[in-house]
């Protein structure tokens, strides 16, 4: 742009009404005019004191905007020369150098994506649920029940003198005091085998096994996973770079076949104690195998005992971690089921020889804080009311399972195939194969009632068909009207299975009395 339009462009840009300094104002104009070109490398700028007296401004603004613009490194002055525009374009562009290619990235309505391939693998297969209360969405407690006067009470005894380590960045493990009442409880209550040094306090299940899969694997290490099993463990290894092989579930728990065993991975991934999302207990024979081959091998084993507090009949079922001799086991626990989800607190036993390792790097990675949750918590585990408040949650939870399950055999005949009873937060409805579980579940979520499809746990979404229910969070007199709405996004899809296939399903032979009536 020639210096004699320079002046007259500036003297129309500029806003004279004292909101903006006018030298802030001749500052960024000149900027956006070299940015865009319209100024090029090497071009001069008029003398502060010609350019002052042809915008009328004083020359103390002008050499303060000239002299921002050298600071930024927009302009060079050169003594006895003048002030010229630098050279700012990149010389790669400037060269003509080929840009990214975009062919083959296309997003939605034909726009170029901005994410990078794994990016665009998690969150185009993201599963997480927008709806985390109501029924029946499972895996969540009934978060209205939580003691909140109690958490309140000793919140308020933390904050009135609180130590300064508290509200700081955490370093190493965790809050000492949670450290050493959480691996008491673990010790009485799942027969866990650990010290408190081996306790080390995370922000949730996904952060344990990202954790674990960053200080312990490296990219293209495989981890056999449970088929079907919890999405977010897949989601977690894949994000760190592990190649996950699904690995099917039996009767007795984790199966692999010969063929697998021939190729060790690097991690096993499991939920022995009520496998997600099927609810099947492991076998002690297929326990013990487990641990041997990850002891032969030097595998590590990843145990989520994301539920096992709540247990319906007889005793909790003994940790995996409690029978291995040889240190391969990392456990798993969350707050997230027995407390409330918000809370975002988990922890991970380790064994010995990688504790510290892993105290350096949950520091190293993420920066830890939330000390004063940790103390409060603390404090609620020693004066025994988390003990008090899990044996009153277990008592309702199995009382809204049982009548749950009365429900559906009420609707759809005593004989339809429901998961075992046992334990957990979530039962699971099996459907004949055929049936659209999927679609179910989108008609479902429409209408208000989320459930979660079981076909979207397997590898591929390939397998069984059925519903997650959750029944923790859903009061008692809701149950029956839910399930009824649920019934009649799932009847459509039953009765055209059944055409499909030519068979006469079990919600046929009984809809005479159940249909809609419950």
């Amino acid at each position: 742009m020639p210096e004699v339009h320079l002046a007259e462009f500036l003297s129309l840009t500029l806003v004279r009404d004292g909101t903006t300094p006018l030298a802030r104002q001749l500052y960024e104009a000149l900027r956006e005019l070299i940015l865009a070109g319209d100024l090029a490398a090497g071009a001069k700028l008029p003398a502060t004191r010609t350019l002052a007296g042809e915008t009328r401004l004083s020359r103390n603004t002008v050499l303060s905007a000239y002299a921002q613009l050298q600071c930024e490194g927009y302009v060079l002055c050169t003594t006895g020369s003048g002030t010229f525009v630098s050279d700012t374009v990149p010389a790669l562009l400037e060269a003509g150098a080929p840009r990214a290619d975009t062919q083959g990235m296309q997003g939605g309505a034909g726009e170029p994506t901005i994410l990078s391939a794994r990016g665009g693998d998690i969150v185009g297969n993201a599963q997480a649920s927008s709806q985390q209360w109501g029924a029946f969405v499972p895996g969540v407690p009934d978060v209205s029940l939580f003691p909140h006067a109690i958490w309140a009470r000793l919140y308020r005894r933390q904050w009135r003198s609180p130590a300064p380590e508290l509200l700081t960045y955490a370093h190493g493990a965790g809050h000492p005091p949670l450290r050493r009442v959480l691996a008491h409880h673990l010790r009485l209550s799942r027969s866990v085998r650990c010290e408190p040094r081996q306790v080390v306090i995370t922000g949730g299940v996904h952060q344990s096994i990202s954790l674990a899969a960053w200080l312990l694997g490296d990219s293209g290490q495989a981890a056999w996973v449970e088929n079907p099993s919890y999405w977010g463990a897949t989601t977690m290894l894949k994000a760190c770079g592990i190649r996950t092989v699904p690995v099917d579930v039996d009767e007795q728990g984790l199966a692999p076949t010969p063929a697998q065993m021939r190729e060790p991975p690097q991690f096993i991934f499991v939920s022995p104690s009520h496998q997600y999302p099927l609810g099947t207990v492991m076998s002690l024979a297929r326990r013990r195998m487990l641990l041997e081959y990850a002891h032969q091998h030097r595998i590590w084993i990843i145990e989520d005992d994301y539920d096992s507090e709540f247990r319906f009949d007889g005793r909790p079922v003994p940790s995996l971690q409690g029978l291995d001799s040889h240190d391969r086991v990392i456990y798993l626990g969350t707050f997230s089921k027995t407390l409330y989800p918000g809370l975002r607190l988990g922890y991970m036993v380790l064994p010995p020889q990688i504790e510290a390792h892993f105290a350096n790097g949950l520091s190293e990675l993420y920066r830890e804080g939330r000390l004063l949750d940790q103390a409060v918590l603390a404090d609620f585990l020693k004066e025994g009311h988390y003990a008090t408040h899990i044996r009153r949650m277990r008592t309702l939870y199995n009382r809204r399972q049982s009548l749950l399950r009365e429900v559906i055999f009420g609707f759809l005949g005593p004989q339809w195939p429901v998961s075992t009873h046992e334990a957990g937060l979530h039962l699971v409805l099996h459907l004949p194969d055929g049936v659209d579980d999927v679609g179910i579940m989108h008609a479902a979520r429409a209408g208000g009632i989320s459930v979660k499809a079981l076909s979207r746990y397997y590898a591929g979404g390939s397998g069984k068909r059925g519903l997650l229910l959750g029944y923790a969070g859903v009061p008692e007199a809701q149950i029956r009207p839910g399930f009824g709405m649920l019934m009649r996004y799932m009847e459509p899809a039953l009765s055209e299975a059944g055409r499909q296939h030519g068979m006469r399903t079990e919600m046929d032979a009984t809809s005479d009395h159940g249909k809609l009536a419950g």
